[in-house]
């Protein structure tokens, strides 16, 4: 048995239970395309876009737009040129297989980036710096990341291999924004219903229908470990206490 394929297995492009590789809802979804507001014919890009669902949602919102969603992973690439058809933006939304740190595109009116700091060696700072320095003056930037709603406890560190020093708080985020030039237009948060589905929907849900689907399976134990130390690690570690904040900031 390979861990690597039980990750595979469990990976989300392959989720079709995920609208979004984030704790969004629908309605919160419409929210931050409707803050962000692309004008007719903007310039859109998605640093770590995944498949590109959320990007695909802002083009839609903008006649004339176009997309660039920045992505390494040529699995949710193919899923994000599927759902491009699909949707009629075959054209309008493209796909760049490189690094988020090394795409050389700017004058963006729009530039995104949801849960993907880590793309870049400084982390979030760096993150928003590319982001500012992605767009165009008087651009804005939708920028989602962690933050620490209390204090972690040591079983949410272990869970998410994380240390103290990883998130800060909300306003720290935000304050790591403005000081690269980048002003708060709207501050949202995933709320615990948002997690909560997310997290049934991800890794724990595709992998627990997978092994009742697939009980005989090689990997069938593999799978309902890997779950039950993701379940473990949730509920009894990060629930209520890492956060994901959605940031609308003007440039």
């Amino acid at each position: 048995m390979s861990a690597e394929e039980v990750r595979a297995l469990m990976s989300a492009p392959g989720n079709d239970r995920l609208t979004w590789n984030t704790p969004l809802s629908e309605a919160h979804a419409a929210q931050l395309v409707a803050a962000c507001s692309p004008a007719p014919g903007a310039r859109i890009a998605d640093f770590g876009s995944g498949w590109g669902a959320l990007l695909m949602r802002l083009v839609e919102a903008a006649p004339g737009s176009t997309g660039d969603g920045i992505e390494t992973d040529p699995e949710a690439v193919a899923r994000g040129l599927r759902l491009a058809g699909e949707r009629g933006l075959t054209g309008r939304v493209r796909f760049h297989e490189v690094p988020a740190a090394e795409y050389p595109g700017d004058d963006y009116d729009l530039a995104v980036s949801i849960g993907s700091s880590h793309a870049w060696p400084g982390g979030t700072p760096e993150a928003l710096e590319a982001l500012r320095a992605a767009v165009r003056p008087g651009g804005r930037v939708l920028f989602g990341d962690g933050f620490w709603e209390r204090e972690p406890s040591s079983a949410a560190l272990e869970a998410l291999g994380a240390v103290p020093g990883d998130f800060g708080s909300l306003l720290e985020l935000i304050r790591q924004a403005e000081a690269v030039g980048l002003r708060p237009l709207q501050v949202t948060v995933a709320d615990q219903r948002e997690w909560d589905l997310f997290e049934s929907a991800a890794n724990i849900g595709r992998g627990e229908r997978w092994a009742m689907a697939n009980p005989g399976h090689r990997l069938h134990a593999g799978t309902t470990e890997a779950v039950d130390a993701r379940r473990t690690g949730y509920y009894g570690g990060y629930r209520g206490t890492l956060g994901l904040a959605y940031l609308v900031l003007g440039a």
